[in-house]
């Protein structure tokens, strides 16, 4: 039932039970009767009782109801279980010889206005309720969002500030292995990592024969990852072996990514070797860049693929400078 319309009975509520009360029943004392069961304290009534025991002719009915229902109205939360109880028997109502015959159609017109009324308030209840959870489910969502973008802008962040960092580290192997972790995170942040990095040994017990620095997955192509930290731009003796490892795979793609550069004669041999299988060459610079600007992982190394595909151009740069 609705809670709105039996925590506080409307006008128009309130008159239809002062109208369809004393038509339901006989007499004024089974009137009070009735309040009482329904758990009207007998001091909301004590002086109605009074003047129908002593002085019933100065009161009628209707008179009664209006006086118990103005009072149970008035006395809030404190009357909310008799409230309920008094709607809820008056819009069940079945049994209408207990009023006078006279009064039975009115009975029965006014039960079913209460009862329409209240099933009307009840929809628009449902549909206030609806379109309340709907709201707060929406605004649930777009707070989560807000929250989801704020920690991946700070999980980019800190990766931003790792990557820098490691200009300063002096150790080669140490700035390798930080490097690798470092860019196994930043994929892992875009949701395009697959694997880190792993080795794979000999089957005749001859050790490690291959290192790959990562797997990724891009638009449902696999592309094996190698990182390289060098002083200088890396030339072709450092491309090639990566390059071996690519197309001795068959359908796999390739991504090199260097921390100073490639040279032009390593450029060329990728160039040449496109027909082979898509191999794309990225600069760290480019991924300080985008980590800056807070731009799309995917589609800067879609961006690559798709030069490297169509023009043959495996060191392609995008215009990564944007509107924050």
């Amino acid at each position: 039932m609705n809670e709105q319309v039996v925590h506080h009975y409307p006008p128009e509520l309130f008159q239809l039970l002062v109208d369809a009360i004393p038509c339901l029943l006989k007499g004024k004392q089974a009137v009070l009767d009735f309040f009482k069961s329904c758990g009207v304290p007998e001091v909301d009534y004590a002086t109605i009782q009074q003047t129908v025991r002593y002085d019933k002719e100065s009161i009628n009915k209707f008179e009664i109801v209006k006086q118990v229902l103005r009072q149970i109205n008035d006395l809030g939360d404190a009357r909310l279980r008799a409230r309920r109880e008094i709607l809820r028997r008056v819009t069940q109502w079945d049994d209408f010889s207990l009023g006078y015959d006279n009064d039975r159609t009115k009975a029965e017109g006014y039960v079913a206005k209460i009862q329409k009324l209240v099933n009307v308030k009840d929809s628009f209840t449902r549909m206030s309720d609806e379109r309340n959870a709907l709201a707060a489910k929406e605004r649930q969502q777009r707070e989560q969002a807000i929250l989801e973008k704020k920690r991946v802008a700070e999980e980019r962040a800190r990766i931003r500030d790792r990557l820098a960092v490691l200009f300063a580290e002096k150790d080669p192997h140490a700035r390798g292995l930080q490097l690798e972790k470092v860019l196994n995170d930043l994929f892992k942040s875009f949701g395009i990592l697959v694997r880190e990095s792993f080795r794979r040994y000999g089957e005749a017990g001859e050790g490690v024969v291959e290192q790959i620095d990562g797997v990724i997955e891009l638009s449902s192509d696999i592309y094996l990852v190698e990182i390289k930290w060098y002083s200088d731009p890396i030339g072709t003796d450092k491309v090639a072996p990566h390059m071996v490892r690519v197309f001795g795979r068959g359908a796999a793609r390739g991504i090199l990514i260097s921390a100073s550069g490639f040279t032009d004669p390593a450029v060329t041999m990728v160039r040449e070797s496109l027909r082979q299988a898509p191999f794309i060459l990225v600069e760290l610079e480019e991924l300080m860049i985008l980590l800056e600007f807070e731009q799309s992982l995917s589609d800067l190394l879609t961006a690559k693929v798709r030069a490297a595909i169509v023009d043959k151009n495996p060191l392609f740069k995008p215009n990564l400078v944007a509107v924050r």
